[in-house]
């Protein structure tokens, strides 16, 4: 499960979350990628769920890049106790995802490949994703 070594601070209030990614919103390394239509937090688990099935999906061929990192601690209370006492404390980690953010990246296997493998990734994730393909990505058919 991904999370961080060590933290700065062990509890974070929750925050906003407005408006469009201004950065991580063009593909990088890969030449596919899945990029996000909407806000959530997405946790360690779910990155991991997703991780696993694109790379079963692509048999371990080619090349996989997450472009995020659960980086923000989310407290919990336990079960039956009263209000007040302060606050839970750290049960998971998330990343902040807002519109435009890409999350994952594939490079060195087919198109058809990589959208499957894409695909079946995004089903393990809470929010709508898009498949995107790099500008200057040129197929050869042999």
């Amino acid at each position: 499960m991904l999370q961080p070594k060590k933290t700065k601070y062990r509890k974070q209030q929750k925050g906003k979350m407005k408006g469009n990614s201004q950065r991580g919103h063009e593909l990088s390394f890969g030449s596919f990628g899945i990029k996000t239509l909407d806000q959530a937090w997405i946790t360690g688990r779910q990155i991991e769920a997703a991780r696993q099935a694109i790379t079963r999906y692509m048999k371990r061929e080619g090349e996989l890049w997450i472009m995020i990192f659960p980086d923000k601690p989310i407290t919990k209370k336990p079960a039956e106790v009263r209000m007040g006492k302060g606050k839970g404390a750290p049960e998971y980690f998330v990343a902040r995802i807002t519109p435009g953010r890409i999350l994952f990246e594939v490079d060195g296997v087919s198109l058809d490949v990589a959208k499957e493998a894409l695909r079946l990734g995004a089903q393990k994730l809470p929010v709508a994703t898009r498949f995107v393909v790099r500008r200057d990505y040129y197929e050869e058919t042999t």
